[in-house]
């Protein structure tokens, strides 16, 4: 397929910035030892790199998406594999952690690489033809009522297969929800295409839509107007964050993008603790910061605004509360 006759999301995609010499040329950063070719490799959609102020480094989303010299930095306590994802394995693309649910690694391809995220070292295979093993065990196990597609972001799937897997799932009696999370309305709204809005109008069963958006500049009308078509479907449109040190670790940032999302109707679902994986510790916040700031957002807004603050640890039974 020519690049011409690739879908407009795809080909935006296309121009996402990858190479380190690319990413200082365009935020006008003088070659410096703060920053390094990671083993995680550069993806930064270009939408997000133009938010992105030049000659400085010193931005929450510069942070969140600019490989650091921290990275490099090994510090105690930080694992490859911080959640025990690869401790509740049924498949290398299927994992049961949680009673009544399973999640499907649909792909190991993101619109983007958060430099933070918790599965930059997961053995993903190398390339996925099919679901077929991960259909079955969840067509013969009807103790699972919720299909949680992620990645990667299984929106980096084509239409046709994203259609194809979740024509699949319909197929699937006991299951009664089916989740998916992704980044790309932040980065790639075009994503939203009018095939992918089909496909989930066409559902049976309940679909759910998980966003992660950790500072309100990720938000603009663009990207609110590509979540307002899903819900405009009649999908419900959830937020996940991660509290982040100099990225969102202020009241009135959290603030902000609470009360943003709650005025377009997208539920502040979670606020993650950080997961501990190698090479992210400077970006945790400690959890006694985090109380006090979800102490404050409760004499702000109201109850519906205010995400749960969890941590998600390996062998516990769900997300753990933090009180």
């Amino acid at each position: 397929m020519t690049t011409t006759t690739l879908p407009r999301w795809r080909q935006i995609q296309r121009s996402n910035i990858t190479r380190h010499d690319q990413l200082i040329e365009f935020l006008k950063i003088e070659k410096s030892t703060t920053l390094i070719n990671p083993k995680f490799p550069l993806n930064l959609p270009i939408r997000l790199a133009k938010k992105m102020p030049k000659g400085t480094l010193d931005d929450p989303l510069t942070r969140q998406f600019v490989p650091l010299l921290n990275e490099a930095h090994i510090t105690s306590g930080f694992t490859p594999d911080p959640v025990g994802d690869r401790g509740c394995q049924r498949t290398p693309k299927l994992l049961h952690k949680y009673s009544g649910r399973a999640l499907l690694v649909t792909t190991s391809a993101c619109a983007m690489h958060c430099r933070y995220c918790f599965r930059q070292q997961y053995p993903y295979e190398t390339q996925i033809k099919d679901y077929t093993q991960e259909l079955d065990i969840l067509s013969r196990d009807d103790s699972i009522s919720e299909a949680i597609l992620s990645g990667g972001d299984p929106l980096s799937l084509s239409d046709q297969k994203l259609k194809q897997l979740i024509e699949n799932l319909n197929q699937i009696p006991h299951l009664r929800r089916i989740r998916l999370h992704s980044r790309f309305p932040i980065g790639i709204p075009e994503r939203i295409t009018l095939e992918i809005l089909h496909t989930l109008t066409q559902s049976p069963k309940q679909i759910y839509f998980v966003t992660h958006i950790n500072h309100p500049r990720e938000l603009d009308t663009t990207v609110l107007a590509a979540l307002a078509r899903l819900q405009h479907i009649g999908i419900p449109v959830l937020n996940q964050a991660v509290l982040l040190h100099q990225v969102n670790d202020d009241i009135e940032t959290l603030h902000q993008l609470f009360e943003t999302l709650a005025d377009h109707a997208i539920l502040p679902y979670y606020l993650h603790q950080l997961d501990r994986v190698q090479g992210t510790a400077h970006f945790e916040v400690p959890i006694k910061k985090g109380l006090h700031l979800l102490n404050q957002l409760r004499g702000r807004l109201p109850g519906y605004a205010i995400p749960q603050y969890v941590q998600d640890l390996p062998s516990t039974a769900s997300k753990t509360v933090i009180l």
